[in-house]
């Protein structure tokens, strides 16, 4: 065999073997590797970072998976649809509340909107909690007024509900108007057709039943491993950002005296991480140099909601529209929530 055709055959055999193996396991692998041979340092850090987080959101994780895995096979589903059915507009109010009070991070709340999702939930209140949840927490509360004082945790806490409450009505009005059908990708949604396809009757003790226990294993076990590959690769990309892409700097690049600050903050905040806990200091020192409240606030909402890591996270789960839909309501509500705050002074 010549040396071309040895090679040929070695690249054919290599492709058929990646095909077998999941894009994005080999994505998270080919990003680790890379950063091996850049900054090997680095790489075990990001290494670390990416299990430790896989461990602390575990609970949640498998706690999700298994009520919708439950919810299919028990037949629940069926249930919480019909009861939320014709009320989408209340649970708007509802989802928006409660998420400003959830104890959930941008991507800690993944795994919950996922099974939310798989359980056939109305979108418009789904969207209203994926929204509201990452921005504010009561211990975030406390923390925020503490460090940035009372006037500036109850804005956040209030553009937290009221970011919700607009993206909730938004896709409620879109909804309505025959757009985002099926907002689910394929691979996500084999539990979330169970009420249509799923089991007739409610049986709450669906393990005496053994198609009932294939459902429910074969549910569980398909969205643990695709949640949990999508985090995986959520959390390595956050390490790099907190490695390589400080958000002081971030901060610094808004300039000051900007008319356009607040949009702009916005728009840098979105896509950049900033931890709720360590944006705090963050937004301090940047508003100590000049940045206004108004322009902090934006940045400190946008990055929670729609950071890096947590929309890769939702890529994951939605099909394209949704997905975009997600980013423009988060820029929008973030640039919205410190437009009035900035108002108010």
């Amino acid at each position: 065999m010549t040396f071309t055709a040895f090679a040929a055959h070695s690249v054919a055999r290599t492709r058929r073997s990646l095909r077998g193996i999941d894009r994005v396991i080999l994505a998270s692998l080919g990003l680790l590797a890379a950063l091996a041979i850049v900054d090997r340092a680095q790489a075990w850090e990001s290494l670390a970072f990416t299990l430790s987080s896989l461990l602390g959101i575990a609970p949640f994780l498998l706690l999700a998976v298994a009520l919708a895995a439950y919810s299919g096979a028990a037949g629940v589903d069926r249930l919480l649809v019909r009861a939320f059915s014709g009320r989408a507009w209340m649970m708007v109010f509802a989802a928006a509340a409660f998420g400003a009070l959830s104890p959930f991070c941008s991507c800690g709340v993944i795994p919950i909107i996922a099974a939310l999702l798989a359980m056939g939930m109305p979108l418009p209140a789904v969207m209203a909690f994926w929204l509201a949840s990452p921005i504010m927490d009561p211990e975030m509360y406390v923390l925020t007024a503490a460090a940035l004082g009372l006037p500036f945790a109850t804005a956040k806490t209030l553009a937290a509900a009221g970011i919700g409450i607009f993206g909730g009505f938004a896709v409620l009005i879109l909804e309505r108007s025959g757009w985002l059908a099926a907002p689910l990708k394929g691979q996500v949604s084999c539990c979330g057709r169970s009420a249509v396809s799923g089991p007739a009757e409610v049986r709450w003790a669906f393990w005496q039943e053994p198609a009932r226990r294939q459902r429910f294993l074969a549910a569980a076990g398909q969205n643990l491993v695709f949640l949990g590959k999508w985090l995986a690769l959520a959390f390595l990309l956050e390490s790099l950002m907190l490695a390589y892409l400080p958000a002081e700097s971030v901060g610094q690049w808004l300039g000051f005296g900007n008319p356009l600050a607040i949009p702009l903050a916005a728009l840098v905040g979105a896509p950049a991480y900033l931890n709720g806990y360590a944006a705090i200091p963050t937004a301090g020192a940047l508003m100590d140099l000049g940045m206004t409240p108004g322009a902090a606030l934006a940045f400190m909402t946008a990055g929670a909601v729609t950071s890096l890591p947590a929309a890769v996270a939702v890529f994951a789960l939605v099909r394209l529209p949704v997905f975009l839909l997600y980013l423009a309501l988060g820029f929008l509500g973030a640039t919205f929530a410190g437009l009035l705050y900035q108002a108010s002074f």
